[in-house]
């Protein structure tokens, strides 16, 4: 099958690929780009698996301070190499990591951070407010286990819903990065200041 170049520059342009790969995306989906995305997307997380295992010692610490004044978050961004450090690609990456701290307000980079007493005391209020709303017996447990995905949405910041496109979490953008620049980027750490607290 013929692919045309114009197919090539809209998948490129959906998914910021390379040419070759977005050419081999389109053959393998028969021209279809709904298929080339999701193809390049599961290449994406197969490569970014890799990837992870690598170690991340380069990187920024970035400093983001919100309009006003009066909202900052201090952000440590690892990746492989100074090169990546330094391109615009990973700053802008790490701003909006940076941003996102701010208006969403997680407590932990990823679940395993999160206290086993606060996750446990969450669970019981869930089990409480599930009983007391009339729930059957038999579903409490997956009601409560419902309510503690929601949780971790919120508190959990790798979990949580890009605040500029809702359909991503953070965790895809950052697999979306590291398909793009090549190499492991981890959020380290991060701490989130508010005038006042």
């Amino acid at each position: 099958m013929e692919i045309s170049a114009k197919s090539v520059k809209e998948l490129r342009e959906i998914t910021g690929a390379g040419m070759m790969d977005c050419k081999k995306a389109l053959t393998v989906a028969e021209g279809d780009v709904q298929k080339a995305v999701s193809y390049l997307r599961e290449q994406g997380l197969a490569k970014a698996a890799k990837k992870a295992e690598r170690t991340a010692s380069e990187g920024l610490i970035f400093a983001y301070i919100h309009p006003g004044d009066k909202l900052g978050v201090l952000l440590e961004i690892n990746c492989e190499t100074d090169f990546v450090a330094r391109t615009d690609d990973f700053k802008d990456l790490t701003k909006d990591i940076a941003m996102q701290i701010a208006a969403a307000n997680p407590l932990v980079v990823e679940r395993g951070q999160l206290d086993p007493g606060l996750l446990e005391k969450e669970a019981d209020i869930y089990k409480t407010q599930a009983l007391n709303e009339g729930k059957p017996e038999k579903f409490v447990e997956k009601i409560v286990q419902g309510r503690l995905d929601k949780y971790y949405q919120e508190v959990v910041l790798l979990e949580q819903p890009f605040i500029k496109d809702q359909d991503v979490t953070i965790k895809d953008l950052l697999t979306n990065a590291v398909t793009r620049m090549g190499e492991n980027i981890v959020v380290k750490r991060f701490t989130r200041f508010r005038l006042g607290e």
